[in-house]
């Protein structure tokens, strides 16, 4: 018999997570109490207005930014029980990363900027995944190019490929199509959920576009900090 849904572990806990902060003008509540569970192969959609808090706590599930109250745990460890260097160990090992705004670097190739992060783990044979992963995604021939002589849809491509290289248990993606005109987005955001499938990741991510949100298996609300 298989494992009912209820015994299945969660890959990321959201526990009671709170972050705020104080200025001139006093405090201000960024989260209230956002408690949420994401199991292995789901997929969700963190939507609200700008400024509701929704990429805040896109970083503090990445153990970026530390919360006031609350905590993450990933695969049942807490993250803010470490200290910095060990939760960049346990991001590097188990987060991928998709952003609007690529984040390439811009003096490596297509095929280097796939590798690095399976240099960065010391994988043995980097540059044949990296290659296998570009052709992958569509981009076998382009393995030499660097950013600026790619579109900004091949270089959202790369991107994927550069998250999914080293297998994550989980991939945050921030507007990951907020840059792309519609199909290209479209297409992105296909292949994102592909590979997504083929690899058994928990994907995350935030964007103001509720079609896309609707392509996922939950929507996460964040409104004046409040999950509803």
């Amino acid at each position: 018999m298989s494992a009912s849904v209820d015994a299945i572990p969660p890959v990321i806990e959201v526990d009671h997570l709170s972050k705020s902060v104080t200025d001139s003008a006093g405090r201000l509540d960024i989260l209230r109490d956002i408690h949420f569970n994401l199991l292995p192969r789901q997929t969700a959609a963190i939507v609200g207005a700008s400024g509701s808090g929704k990429s805040t706590l896109l970083s503090m599930m990445a153990g970026l930014d530390t919360p006031t109250s609350g905590t993450v745990r990933l695969l049942g460890q807490d993250m803010f029980a470490l200290d910095e260097d060990a939760r960049a160990k346990l991001r590097g090992q188990k987060i991928g990363f998709v952003f609007q705004s690529f984040q390439l670097l811009g003096n490596l190739t297509a095929l280097e900027n796939v590798m690095l992060p399976l240099e960065l783990a010391g994988v043995r044979g980097a540059r044949q995944q990296a290659q296998a992963m570009l052709e992958r995604v569509g981009l076998g021939m382009r393995l030499s190019h660097y950013p600026k002589l790619l579109s900004g849809g091949e270089q959202q491509r790369v991107a994927l490929a550069r998250a999914f290289v080293v297998s994550p248990a989980v991939l945050l993606a921030d507007e990951p199509t907020g840059s792309l005109d519609f199909a290209t987005g479209a297409a992105v955001m296909d292949l994102m959920l592909e590979l997504n499938q083929e690899q058994g990741t928990t994907l995350v991510l935030v964007t103001h576009d509720r079609g896309i949100a609707a392509q996922c298996e939950r929507t996460l609300t964040i409104e004046a900090g409040c999950l509803l």
